[in-house]
């Protein structure tokens, strides 16, 4: 799928992961994770996806580069890492190439994913080779039919878009993102700033205009043209969020057409929040759920009790969306959260020996060719028009043996499939789409937040020494976001807690940062 842009939860079970760090395994809640004296302070991290990983990984970051005294435990309900990033194979068969059945792709300016990929030596697969052909359905006709993948390369310049919606429009939406793009590459830099409100925060990147209005108000504002905003922009937050332009704020919209350089780990992305949580200090709690966080009485600790026992903590970090999590938190701390919609959204994978999908479902001649990949806009609807049963639909290449997999090779292999919907997807539908359809993986996500227009944000710090990262996911929901937010909390946490900060005395975003010149390639938290 296309992804800055979601974000992803099954895999095998805990047991069949092989890391080389310690993960305790626990029996009883009576004989296991019982509080023992402290030697050294301790943080608590509640979730093991983008977040969670990430804080793991700079606060063992600071820890190594200016010998910070303290321990961190992580915390998982579920038997894997990596949260809304994982993968599932063909035929539940490992030997097979594996498919993301989250959060997908992301791109060159996702600065820590694309520099974790490079440290950890992991492979990644270029979304922009693909070579086939784009179209945008409305429910009832093809609208827009781009060809030769220029739906991730060259949209902005390719004639039939200048066609259908002409010049201005694309080029005014290209310069929006732009102007984005160098705004949030900042946030690498030496002079990031820290921040406990993202409200400021959006203030001083100067995106208020972009959270508190929808992307299509937005962008008919700036002079985009509506048909435009409607259906090609719109195609993309489909696929992206699973909302429609009228809906999304335009901050989410502008995301969502910043797709230049996708990519994605080819054996799953979600290697990287294993190596980020394997190259930290961490130690790893797997099917231990987070009950209850109460403060410690007389103290400015935290007490985290889990289905293991229970812990006393220095700090907190909750790296999870906390309506999902079902924790108890103090009443007070509880009511600072305001609900957060999740969009419901059903992921199907197939294997099929159709290398399209048919075109009578179209409405089309049978000997036409129907795009590989089908985005989708409420356009139609909008106008009384049939809703489409779909979001989008992508062919992900032939079904492979991994390399060096043991068996013989496939041969006449299948066209691997992934959609996604609002609505479950029957198996009647897919044979009326596809054909012959082999295997079916389904998965219903609370996928990426409803990203409504608003200028108010949960706090990221909800108390002295309890943080939250997910206040900044209805502001921006990717998995780099997530890394910057949990450096943006581990910062706040080392400051305030340690008297120190991600990279040591001199904090980011104060007047003490580096003055020199700082190579182009800087990336902060990294090398700092």
């Amino acid at each position: 799928m296309h992804r800055l842009f979601i974000y992803s939860l099954f895999i095998c079970s805990s047991l069949a992961f092989q890391f080389p760090f310690s993960i305790p395994l626990f029996k009883s809640k009576d004989t296991a994770h019982t509080e023992q004296p402290q030697v050294s302070p301790r943080i608590a991290i509640i979730g093991a996806g983008a977040g969670g990983t990430s804080a793991a990984f700079w606060i063992s970051k600071a820890k190594e580069k200016f010998g910070i005294d303290v321990e961190i435990d992580v915390y998982e309900r579920s038997d894997y890492i990596g949260g809304r990033s994982t993968v599932v194979y063909p035929y539940n068969d490992t030997t097979f190439a594996p498919l993301e059945l989250g959060a997908s792709i992301f791109v060159d300016a996702n600065k820590n994913l694309m520099r974790a990929s490079k440290e950890f030596n992991l492979t990644l697969t270029a979304f922009e080779d693909d070579d086939s052909n784009t179209g945008i359905w409305d429910g009832q006709n093809f609208v827009l039919v781009i060809e030769s993948g220029s739906y991730l390369k060259s949209w902005w310049a390719t004639l039939k878009v200048l066609w259908r919606y002409g010049y201005t429009a694309p080029s005014r939406t290209k310069a929006i993102v732009q102007s984005m793009i160098d705004r949030f590459l900042s946030l690498y830099t030496p002079e990031s700033p820290r921040w406990d409100d993202i409200s400021v925060f959006s203030e001083r990147f100067q995106w208020v205009s972009m959270t508190n209005q929808t992307a299509s108000v937005f962008l008919e504002s700036n002079g985009v043209a509506p048909l435009f905003a409607r259906e090609l922009v719109e195609a993309a937050t489909r696929v992206n969020y699973g909302q429609n332009v009228d809906k999304i704020h335009a901050l989410g919209g502008a995301i969502s057409m910043a797709a230049s350089g996708a990519s994605g780990v080819a054996a799953g992305n979600f290697l990287i929040f294993e190596r980020l949580l394997e190259n930290s200090t961490a130690k790893v709690f797997l099917n231990t759920n987070v009950k209850e966080i109460k403060r410690k009485s007389g103290s400015s600790l935290w007490t985290v009790y889990t289905s293991a026992g229970s812990q006393t903590y220095q700090a907190v970090i909750l790296a999870a969306p906390f309506h999902q999590t079902n924790i108890i938190l103090p009443s007070d701390l509880a009511e600072l959260i305001p609900p957060q919609p999740y969009v419901d959204l059903h992921v199907t994978l197939l294997t099929t020996r159709s290398d399209h999908p048919r075109p009578e479902y179209f409405g089309l001649a049978p000997n036409a060719q129907v795009p590989a990949t089908i985005l989708s806009t409420y356009e139609g609807a909008r106008a009384g028009g049939v809703e489409p049963e779909f979001n989008s639909i992508s062919y992900h290449g032939k079904v492979r043996k991994l390399d060096g997999a043991a068996g013989d090779a496939v041969t006449d292999p299948e066209s691997t499939v992934k959609i996604f919907s609002e609505e479950r997807i029957t198996d009647e539908w897919l044979e009326t789409v596809f054909g012959s359809v082999s295997w079916v993986y389904r998965k219903l996500w609370q996928a990426y937040p409803v990203l409504l227009p608003t200028s108010e944000f949960p706090p990221v710090k909800l108390d002295q020494g309890f943080y939250y990262v997910n206040a900044f996911e209805p502001f921006i929901s990717t998995m780099e976001t997530e890394t910057i937010a949990s450096r943006n909390v581990v910062d706040l946490l080392l400051h305030e807690e340690f008297g120190t900060g991600i990279c040591g005395a001199l904090l980011s975003g104060t007047e003490n940062a580096t003055q020199t010149a700082t190579p182009a390639d800087f990336v902060l938290g990294w090398d700092c």
